[in-house]
């Protein structure tokens, strides 16, 4: 068995909440300072294409984020690591990185995290509620359509007990 110091922690804040794709040993709520969800991301590939951009979250700077945290077995590090890099770093707009995150029980983890690269090309920053809306109703990618994505969000999100009402606007609008 692997050690526990051999495992990897992921913090999830969007599609990785209710969609990780990769096999964890535990599952709980967490809070990430220092960042904030942000629908701040011009999807190319997996919610929109270059001619019809759609949007995705990113962990943008300020505030604080609560999300999902996923404990990983050492023995399956390498694996989601890849896994991770193949579905989050495809246009490279997010910057892999590890960060301390404070689980619901009170304990402190280092986890991996996708934070937005500011300076990419497709970051969007802050978008109003009706620039947003109307990018999501039109947008479609590989894994489908943007509305979908931005309403399976809201749902998680209000299931963990959170609201969001600039999201909240957003998706009204829809």
């Amino acid at each position: 068995m692997a050690r526990a110091m051999d495992d990897l922690w992921v913090f999830a804040y969007g599609s990785l909440i209710w969609r990780p794709g990769f096999e964890y040993e535990e599952r709980a709520k967490a809070r990430l300072a220092g960042f904030h969800r942000s629908l701040c991301i011009y999807s190319h590939v997996h919610r929109g294409t270059p001619e019809r951009p759609g949007l995705v979250f990113g962990l943008d700077r300020g505030g604080s984020c609560v999300g999902m945290a996923f404990r990983v077995g050492g023995a399956r590090r390498e694996e989601t690591v890849a896994y991770l890099r193949e579905r989050e770093l495809v246009t490279n707009v997010y910057l892999e990185t590890t960060l301390p995150v404070r689980l619901e029980d009170g304990r402190s983890v280092r986890a991996l995290a996708y934070v937005v690269d500011r300076g990419h090309t497709q970051y969007a920053g802050r978008i109003g509620i009706a620039e947003a809306a109307a990018l999501v109703a039109r947008s479609h990618g590989q894994s489908g359509p943007n509305d979908e994505y931005v309403r399976s969000a809201l749902t998680e999100i209000q299931a963990m007990g959170l609201s969001d009402r600039w999201l909240e606007s957003v998706v009204a609008r829809l």
